[in-house]
C-alpha cells in the first residue's frame, strides 16, 4: 500500500493533522514514484525534509512507524524466509564504533548503502569505558543504536550504569535511563524490539524503549558463562563463552527466550560450532569463522549444525580486528546481506543467496531438503583518513 493509496480517514488516523487536506507527495509523479524518490534523501537531513510540506513531514515521521503502513515482522534464527514489509521505508545503512588510536575516543560512523560513503556522525558521549566492556545493541526498525555500561579505564574495574542513544531520526545522542545494575562485559541483544543485558554472572534486566525504563528478567542459573558472543533472533537471546585454550572443556552456553522470560542451555552443535563473530541476516543466523579463510557458516536448527556457505572467505583486503552485522530483512530476489567491518573501516559486503544447484537439491528423493548457500563478496575501501581506526561493533540501521 503506498502513503498517498490509503483512504484520507486511514492517513488522517495515522498523524496528527486531524482534519487537513491530503496532498501529492510530489506533485505530478505517481506516488509509488514520488515514495521511492523520498527513500533516497540522507537521513541526515530528514529533520530539514519534514519543513518542505506537510505531506512530507508526515511521511518521513509516522510512515516508518506506523502499523498501518509497515506492519512488523518477525523471524526465527532458522527461518527460511523473514517477513518483508515492516522497514519498507528506509534504507539500511551500516554503522560502524571504533576507536581512534591516538585520542582513545569512540567515534561512530555511518556507510551510505547506495554511494558508498562514509557520513561523519556526532561524536559518543562519555567515552570512558575501557574499549570492549561496554555492550552496543541496535534497534533497526526504530533508527536507535544503545552503547550500555562498561567498566572505566584506568585499571579500577568499576562498573557503571549509564546508558547513550543514538537516534538517527535526530542524527543526535542523548542519555537514556541508567540500569538497575552497574554491568560491564555483558552479553546483549534486540529481542523483540527491547533491548536485553545479561551478565556473566546470570543476572539480566530488559530495557523498553516505550516506556524509557529497565525491568529485572529472569536470572540465569548455573555456572558463570563469559562473553565471547551473542546474538539475537526469533525472540531470543543466544549466549556463548566460546572455545577456550588448552580446549579441555566444550564451551557453555545459554539462550534467554524473552516470551518465557526464563533461560536454558543452548544447543550442543551450536555452542561447540560457534567458533567466530555472529551476524544475524533475514532470520538466519551466520558466523565468520575466526580461523583459516574466515568462511561463513549457517546455523541449521533442525540439524543443530553449522553448515559451511559456499563461495571464499572474507577478502584478505579486510583486515583484522573485524565486527560484524546483518540486514534483519531479506534483500531482492531473497538475499541476505552481511557485513564486515575490519581495520580502517574497510568492510566487506557479503550477499547470500541460494546456490544453483538448491532447487534440485531440494527436489532429489533422499535429501532432506536443506537449502544450500553461496556467497559473494564485494569490498568498499574506507578513506585515507581513518586508517587508524580500530572497529568494536557494527549495527545496520533502517533511517
Amino acid at each position: 500500500m503506498s502513503f498517498s493509496s490509503m483512504s484520507k480517514q486511514q492517513v488522517l488516523d495515522a498523524g496528527d493533522g486531524a482534519g487537513e487536506e491530503v496532498m501529492e507527495l510530489i506533485p505530478g509523479l505517481p506516488e509509488e514514484v514520488a515514495e521511492k524518490c523520498l527513500l533516497h534523501l540522507p537521513f541526515l537531513y530528514h529533520r530539514l525534509f519534514r519543513t518542505v510540506s506537510s505531506t512530507w513531514n508526515r511521511f518521513l515521521t509516522d510512515a516508518p512507524a506506523n502499523p498501518l503502513l509497515f506492519p512488523p515482522a518477525a523471524a526465527g534464527p532458522g527461518a527460511g524466509t523473514a517477513a518483508t514489509g515492516s522497514v519498507s521505508f528506509s534504507l539500511p545503512f551500516l554503522f560502524a564504533l571504533a576507536f581512534d588510536p591516538v585520542s582513545r575516543r569512540l567515534q561512530c560512523q555511518a556507510l551510505d548503502p547506495f554511494s558508498r560513503r562514509w557520513l561523519l556522525l556526532p561524536p559518543v558521549p562519555g567515552g570512558g569505558a575501557a574499549a570492549g566492556s561496554f555492550a552496543v545493541v541496535g534497534l533497526p526498525r526504530r533508527g536507535e543504536i544503545y552503547v550500555i555500561g562498561g567498566v572505566e579505564e584506568g585499571g579500577s574495574d568499576k562498573a557503571v550504569t549509564s546508558v547513550a542513544v543514538y537516534s538517527a531520526a535526530r542524527n543526535g545522542w542523548e542519555e537514556a535511563a541508567s540500569m538497575r545494575t552497574p554491568r560491564g562485559y555483558m552479553a546483549a541483544g534486540e529481542v523483540g524490539g527491547r533491548v536485553v543485558v545479561a551478565g556473566e554472572d546470570g543476572e539480566a534486566e530488559v530495557f523498553d524503549p516505550e516506556a524509557r525504563r529497565w525491568y529485572p528478567a529472569a536470572p540465569r542459573r548455573g555456572a558463570a558463562v563469559a562473553r565471547y558472543d551473542a546474538a539475537a533472533a526469533g525472540g531470543k537471546l543466544y549466549v556463548t563463552e566460546g572455545w577456550a585454550w588448552p580446549f579441555e572443556r566444550a564451551p557453555r552456553g545459554a539462550v534467554y527466550d524473552a516470551a518465557a522470560d526464563s533461560w536454558c542451555e543452548m544447543a550442543r552443535g551450536m555452542r561447540e560450532g560457534w567458533t567466530g563473530s555472529c551476524a544475524v541476516a533475514g532470520g538466519r543466523m551466520y558466523i565468520v569463522a575466526e580461523y583459516g579463510e574466515w568462511r561463513l557458516k549457517r546455523y541449521d536448527d533442525a540439524r543443530d549444525e553449522w553448515r559451511m556457505v559456499a563461495g571464499s572467505g572474507v577478502p584478505p583486503d579486510v583486515r583484522r580486528p573485524h565486527v560484524v552485522a546483518g540486514e534483519v530483512r531479506e534483500v531482492a530476489g531473497g538475499r541476505r546481506r552481511i557485513y564486515v567491518v575490519g581495520a580502517g573501516l574497510d568492510v566487506a559486503v557479503g550477499t547470500v543467496s541460494a546456490a544453483a544447484s538448491a532447487s534440485a537439491t531440494a527436489a532429489a528423493p533422499g535429501v532432506h531438503g536443506v537449502e544450500e548457500e553461496v556467497v559473494e563478496w564485494e569490498v568498499v575501501k574506507g578513506p585515507a583518513e581513518f586508517a587508524g581506526l580500530a572497529p568494536c561493533n557494527a549495527q545496520v540501521l533502517y533511517a
